[in-house]
């Protein structure tokens, strides 16, 4: 399928038609190689292979599914994708860690399978978060992981209830709402070689409350996706079609975390230093929406840490590399 089949299918075309100088002696880096790029712009996995069940969290039903005995150390991973994330993907590519781990993944209130239950903010996610560790976590203390939207999500957490976190895991996010900048001018930059189809309105409707419907909003994402990929990969747009067919998209979920008030008060760039646990800053190299200088500002910034930058590859990080730098993180800092 070329690109103009592909918009034909969708409805939009007729037929006719480095680091940083250390604050602290503790944080370093490391550079992985990455594996041949892949097609997919993100892990996008609906159905994780595990027991999925509901749980009513402040008064919301949230999807999830866990993984590993119950006695052990809990860790919770997040999904990101602001209104369109569901937590299968992130879950599959941590699933080996059940080996040690008492793995839990969730689906955000008004994502993927869990209810409609507003409000959709920061804080009321955080607070989901930490209930979810008392509830199904036992009340020990935790390793978090998000990527991206989860990214902005867990430093949220990090900083509300540091107390609750024996690990913070950070990948291709960033700690403010400012890094929309770099954002646009990386856009600029690579959408009219890598995606074509999107525009500069398109990435203003993605990052504020304007999205008209839940339609829209995957119109926009299947446009945009070929810029997740690595450089130099091909875009399969017979597969980014049905993922975006497939997709669970909730344009007022994405609208309300993106209003001025909830959104625009994310910024925990001063707080990095009070973050006291080990923390793992993993990011690629060719991360657009989220640029590598975020993720090594954070390491300069958070003082047990230790920086990835995954040379090759793109915001999501390859499911492997992923794996292999956490196992490899959480050995070296046991709790």
């Amino acid at each position: 399928m070329n690109r103009r089949q592909a918009l034909q299918s969708l409805g939009v075309l007729s037929a006719g038609a480095t680091v940083a100088p250390a604050a602290v002696a503790a944080q370093t880096q490391t550079s992985v190689q990455a594996p041949a790029p892949a097609t997919d712009p993100k892990s996008a996995g609906n159905s994780p292979s595990s027991d999925r069940r509901t749980v009513r969290i402040n008064g919301a039903d949230l999807h999830y599914s866990i993984a590993g005995e119950q006695n052990d150390h809990p860790m919770i991973v997040l999904h990101g994708g602001r209104g369109q994330g569901q937590h299968g993907g992130v879950f599959d590519a941590h699933r080996a860690l059940a080996d040690r781990y008492r793995l839990i993944g969730f689906d955000m209130r008004g994502h993927g399978h869990s209810s409609l239950t507003p409000p959709y903010t920061f804080e009321q996610i955080v607070d989901d978060i930490e209930q979810l560790r008392l509830t199904l976590g036992g009340g020990r203390k935790m390793v978090l992981q998000g990527g991206s939207f989860g990214g902005f999500v867990a430093l949220s957490y990090a900083v509300r209830y540091p107390e609750g976190l024996s690990h913070l895991i950070l990948r291709g996010t960033a700690p403010s709402w400012r890094h929309e900048a770099e954002a646009i001018d990386n856009f600029e930059a690579r959408a009219a070689q890598k995606a074509p189809m999107a525009t500069r309105a398109m990435l203003d409707k993605v990052f504020s409350p304007t999205i008209v419907d839940d339609e829209e909003f995957r119109l926009i994402m299947f446009a945009l996706a070929p810029l997740y990929l690595p450089d130099g990969a091909t875009p399969d747009y017979d597969r980014l079609l049905e993922q975006s067919r497939q997709g669970i998209y909730r344009a007022k979920v994405h609208n309300d975390l993106y209003e001025p008030a909830t959104w625009r008060r994310f910024d925990v760039v001063e707080r990095l230093k009070d973050i006291s646990v080990p923390t793992l800053v993993i990011c690629g190299e060719q991360d657009w929406i989220c640029d590598p200088a975020q993720s090594r500002l954070m390491a300069s910034r958070i003082p047990n840490s230790h920086l990835v930058v995954v040379p090759g590859a793109d915001h999501s990080v390859p499911p492997q590399v992923l794996l292999r730098e956490t196992r490899a993180f959480l050995e070296q800092n046991p709790h």
